[in-house]
């Protein structure tokens, strides 16, 4: 290359490039008359208010139209929020309050029928379609229940009919689980079915199945497709569940909490076992479902109560002039075992600690 076009490149960088900054300007001027025609045409609903912001828009500087808009804006994200309400709430007579099939949960709906009793059956519709359930309680006014959810009616009371019907349903499933169980096995998953239910109609047909993983069970719902002329649906389920559908006897001799009165499970830890201070054998502390058993939950405030105050165990403590160490607690008898390389001894709470006030723990 010659050293005069060497110098013309040189000359071509160095000078500013004078069509790229007039096509940023011609932008901008744009951006800003499409920011003005934008402000002119955002008009209020009144005709007064509108002839006077108009007015102002067209004697009004660009910079302030600008900062009008930021404030509109600043006051639409401040403004709060109305609350629409989920759906208008009927008012009905009485509430009263069913328990569905061997579940002691109880729901509320609403009805004006104030001739229903404990023990009566009566047909309502749930999310999963048309269901029987048995009423557990007296029903009440309904303004003695507030509440702002939507209360679901009462349909009717169970007719003979119906409660026939219920019981060719509960017939009808069990062959269904059988022919289930037949296409599971022949699809080879795994998974273990439950239970199976129809609603009162038969439009749909619920089965209860445990599994460890998630299952594809796409094939499965053709093959069942094409046998049940109605809605089919898996519902999985985890082995907490599982232990209070099938029932059972706990260790203690009894029906297992969870399927004689229990309607929420709650979290249970290793940590309330050693307030308790039971040995830590994961195998007899749970229950049918593998898990921690629940009873554990029910007497560990108690537990936390009665032992405040109280040394840990395996601390040493000094008792008539001699040092012993604590091996063992009973908060329930109020007693604690003491023992060093000499003696061991049985002690009550009260000779450890008088200036605890033992009788009203």
């Amino acid at each position: 290359m010659s050293e005069e076009n060497e110098k013309k490149v040189t000359e071509n960088k160095k000078r500013p490039n004078h069509n790229r900054h007039r096509q940023n300007k011609e932008n901008k001027k744009k951006n800003e008359e499409a920011v003005n025609e934008s402000i002119k045409t955002e008009q209020p609903k009144n005709t007064q208010d509108t002839k006077k912001t108009s007015h102002k828009n067209e004697t009004n500087s660009e910079p302030v139209k600008k900062e009008a808009v930021k404030k509109e804006v600043h006051q639409q994200e401040n403004r709060p929020r109305e609350n629409k309400p989920a759906g208008k709430t009927i008012h009905y007579d009485y509430i009263a309050f069913v328990c569905f099939k061997e579940s002691k949960k109880i729901y509320t709906f609403g009805t004006n029928d104030g001739s229903l009793k404990v023990n009566d059956s009566v047909v309502v519709e749930t999310v999963r379609g048309l269901e029987v359930g048995e009423i557990v309680k007296e029903s009440r006014a309904f303004c003695e229940v507030p509440t702002d959810l939507e209360i679901k009616p009462i349909l009717r009371k169970a007719t003979p009919k119906d409660l026939k019907d219920i019981e060719n349903n509960v017939k009808a499933a069990k062959e269904a689980l059988k022919v289930c169980e037949a296409a599971i096995n022949r699809l080879n998953l795994d998974m273990r079915l439950i239970d199976a239910e129809y609603t009162l109609d038969r439009s749909k047909i619920i089965f209860v199945y445990v599994a460890d993983d998630r299952v594809d069970f796409r094939d499965l719902l053709k093959d069942l497709a094409t046998q049940f002329k109605c809605r089919i649906e898996l519902r999985q389920i985890g082995p907490r569940n599982k232990a209070k559908i099938v029932g059972g006897l706990g260790a203690c001799g009894m029906e297992t909490c969870c399927s004689r009165f229990m309607n929420d499970f709650d979290v249970v830890s290793i940590n309330m076992a050693k307030n308790q201070l039971l040995a830590l054998n994961v195998q007899k502390l749970s229950g049918q479902c593998g898990k921690l058993m629940c009873c554990l939950k029910f007497e560990d405030s108690q537990y936390k109560q009665m032992r405040e105050g109280l040394p840990k165990m395996n601390s040493q403590i000094e008792y008539k002039g001699n040092r012993y160490r604590i091996t063992s607690l009973n908060v329930l008898l109020k007693q604690v075992k003491i023992e060093n390389k000499e003696d061991v001894q049985f002690l009550d709470f009260s000779e450890l600690w008088p200036e605890i006030d033992w009788s009203k723990r």
